[in-house]
């Protein structure tokens, strides 16, 4: 008897303590991803002295640059429930378009700019009109946009790329950086760290996004609040549009050219980060700051399982558990009773 209320008792106390942990999760979704950083940090350092060395740091930044740009307008989407497939796709055509207008049409940079980024506002309204008006699933919306975004962007461009030489200095802009010891950042990496300034607080503290929230959360019970849920989803997907084409401003300057043939892995890319920062993809949950640490979190396994030898497909491999691992946790954490 002695034995069995003992073991009973363990058994009580390892459930209070999953219990607390979920809860704790539940209301900070970012300890989560922050902590798998933090490690991840140590064990690469640990394992190649090189990794922390200011030069390799920068360009860790460098290259979750334009990903995490995307995946800030995917998190807009997945808060509410949705998914974008597209992203990658307007983001590449954006530049395309960017590109164009200054070689071909002999547009100022600053005319091509805007109007590239009214483009890709464009392209995420006709995502965001096709699921609102026309009440087809994301999904679909976003997997035949995706087709339709990049085979155009393969007509305009002729699939050949535009060297930045050709193009204004504006348009490369983003990739010039300012040193910081042997750290460089780029002007492409301060938008990138305004924009989720910004977004932060449009998401806590403005009633736009206490309403991303609450339609992502429960679409009928915020419709029912008084909400109009269909313009919330209309200004998400739009807004990412936006974000998308910025997105592919940073990306000619990452590159000095705009080519057609990038963005492919792009949107798995963005949705990795988004997944990876304990953004729940039944929308409602997360936060733009778990977003910046998604990304950080592919480019230094990126980076680091590159610094230690481990082959490419074993990089993609390890990205993949990470994300099967963080739905997985999410799926738990959703459970907890309040």
């Amino acid at each position: 008897m002695a034995t069995t209320a003992t073991a009973d008792f363990d058994v009580r106390k390892n459930d209070s303590l999953a219990l607390r942990v979920q809860h704790l999760l539940h209301a900070n979704p970012v300890l989560g991803p922050l902590a798998v950083l933090i490690v991840a940090i140590i064990a690469f350092s640990i394992v190649n002295g090189r990794f922390l060395t200011a030069t390799n740091l920068s360009l860790v930044l460098q290259q979750v640059t334009v990903i995490a740009v995307l995946a800030l307008g995917q998190t807009l989407i997945i808060l509410t429930a949705g998914i974008d497939l597209s992203a990658g796709a307007i983001a590449v055509f954006s530049s395309i378009l960017m590109a164009t207008f200054c070689v071909d049409a002999g547009m100022p940079g600053i005319i091509a700019l805007l109007l590239g980024f009214a483009c890709g506002t464009a392209m995420g309204a006709i995502n965001g009109f096709l699921v609102t008006r026309i009440k087809l699933p994301p999904f679909i919306v976003t997997l035949g946009t995706l087709t339709i975004f990049f085979s155009l962007n393969a007509v305009v461009s002729n699939s050949e790329t535009v060297r930045g030489t050709d193009m204004p200095s504006l348009m490369t802009w983003t990739g010039n950086s300012i040193p910081i010891g042997n750290f460089r950042l780029t002007y492409g990496s301060i938008i990138m760290l305004l924009l989720f300034a910004y977004f932060f607080y449009a998401l806590s503290r403005t009633a736009w996004g206490k309403h991303v929230y609450a339609t992502g959360d429960d679409a009928e019970a915020a419709r029912l609040a008084g909400i109009q849920t269909g313009r919330v989803l209309f200004s998400v997907y739009t807004v990412a549009g936006l974000l998308y084409a910025i997105g592919g401003w940073i990306l000619i300057g990452r590159l000095a050219s705009a080519s057609p043939n990038v963005g492919v892995e792009y949107n798995l890319d963005s949705i990795t980060a988004v997944v990876l920062g304990g953004t729940s993809l039944f929308g409602g949950r997360g936060s733009v700051i778990g977003t910046l640490i998604g990304a950080l979190i592919v480019g230094v396994f990126r980076n680091g399982l590159q610094l230690g030898g481990v082959e490419v497909v074993w990089q993609g491999f390890a990205i993949g558990l990470l994300v099967l691992v963080a739905v997985s946790l999410d799926q738990w954490i959703r459970k907890v009773k309040t």
